[in-house]
């Protein structure tokens, strides 16, 4: 793949804005600025031809003798290891599946046996319910019991002190997401991840949101088992699943006996998204690409660490817009208060969060809004069914962009009080 920096160490904004063929859409005469980012981002050129190359020239299914079979083996052993590049895995660590949440069920049905009457599991209110109801269907089908961390409404972040008394020696696991797809919080995983070793507990991580604004690193977390999305971070619609190769090969996963018994095979079910696979390893591709240097986590390393940057500054200035206009609030902790993604949660006073987005909408400004799945962080702000209005930040988004949306909450919020 062609590296597109120039003289600069990371490329340009509008350098890599030039490589999203999304982004030259308009809508109403307005050029689309692209804020649902949390829920899917927009798609580099490399990452859709990476894809059709494989489906033109080596589509085939997996583990035969001849060339094209062979050459599947090949892109899927690859996108393992660039999976594992990114979050500091072995290929032997990286398994895929439909999405996060397909992925999470499975990983909950096979721990099951596990868990039986007088075990607890540990959950927060801060989590999308992908990483809520996965483990509290196994409360009645198990006779477990459930324990859910409180989130300080006032701040959008876990109650600590509640965390700590969650946990005790009938913990059997803790489930919690490293940054919340609905306020953007970043969480002390590492903590979390301390705090289940101590008692012995397994330890699971939502990276959905973190992932594409933070390097999840496994090995420094030391958590058993950790997953993503790859159409957060540019990719195609594929999930992740990270977990550590003894346990991958120890637990009984649901599996066709014929089925390959060796990890990380034997956690996934059937044939697999194969050009989904080739896709997500061009994503990272993709964002190592940005950068000059010896190594693909070398350059996704000096990648991360500017496009943060970069996006804090972002989300910093459309904070501080939006908290001066009259009648919008705002949700979460506020930037240099806490760690945090660049995603903003907001609401109108008197307006819907779906009529807000959908005005945003008539002027080019694609915003997200509901509860994310994220249902009880909406449950304890007591927004009801409208929910919050969600802008998030990614790789292409431009200042100018940030100010057209201040704008335009402006003069939504200004014409809600005449």
């Amino acid at each position: 793949m062609t590296t597109p920096h120039t003289d600069s160490v990371v490329a340009s904004t509008t350098q890599i804005r030039a490589h999203f063929p999304a982004l030259q859409r308009v809508h109403n005469g307005f050029p689309v600025a692209y804020f649902d980012g949390p829920g899917g981002t927009q798609v580099p050129r490399q990452v859709v031809e990476r894809m059709s190359d494989y489906l033109f020239h080596h589509n085939a299914n997996t583990h035969w003798s001849y060339p094209t079979s062979e050459e599947t083996d090949a892109a899927i052993a690859e996108a393992r290891e660039t999976c594992a590049d990114l979050l500091n895995a072995s290929p032997e660590e990286i398994a895929f599946g439909a999405n996060m949440t397909s992925l999470t069920f499975h990983l909950g049905r096979a721990l099951a046996p596990q868990f039986g009457p007088g075990d607890e599991l540990v959950v927060t209110e801060l989590d999308h319910h992908a990483n809520v109801d996965t483990w509290r269907q196994l409360a009645a089908e198990r006779n477990v019991k459930v324990r859910t961390v409180k989130m300080a409404a006032e701040t959008g972040e876990l109650d600590w002190s509640d965390f700590e008394r969650c946990v005790n020696k009938r913990t059997k696991l803790i489930a919690i997401g490293a940054a919340s797809n609905a306020l953007g919080t970043i969480n002390d995983v590492r903590r979390a991840v301390r705090m289940a070793q101590e008692v012995g507990a397994l330890s699971f991580i939502d990276a959905v949101h973190f992932v594409p604004h933070v390097r999840a690193d496994v090995k420094a977390l030391n958590c058993d088992f950790l997953a993503m999305s790859a159409y957060k971070f540019y990719g195609p619609h594929v999930g992740v699943l990270y977990g550590k190769q003894a346990l991958l090969e120890r637990i009984n996963f649901p599996k066709l006996i014929p089925a390959p018994d060796y990890s990380p095979e034997r956690v996934e079910t059937g044939t697999q998204n194969q050009e989904g696979m080739v896709g997500t390893g061009a994503a990272i591709d993709f964002l190592a690409s940005l950068s000059a240097g010896n190594s693909r986590p070398e350059r996704l390393t000096i990648v991360y660490n500017e496009l943060h940057k970069r996006k804090s500054k972002l989300v910093s200035r459309l904070w501080e817009g939006l908290e001066k206009i009259t009648g919008v609030r705002l949700y979460g902790p506020a930037p240099g208060t806490a760690a945090r993604t660049p995603t903003v949660a907001f609401t109108i006073d008197g307006q819907a969060s779906t009529k807000v987005a959908q005005s945003l909408a008539q002027k080019g400004l694609f915003l997200s809004h509901g509860d994310f799945y994220a249902l009880t962080v909406v449950e304890r702000l007591q927004l009801g069914e409208e929910g919050l209005v969600r802008a998030g930040c990614a790789c292409y988004t431009t200042g100018e962009e940030v100010e057209r949306l201040i704008v335009a909450v402006r003069e939504l919020a200004t014409r809600g009080r005449l």
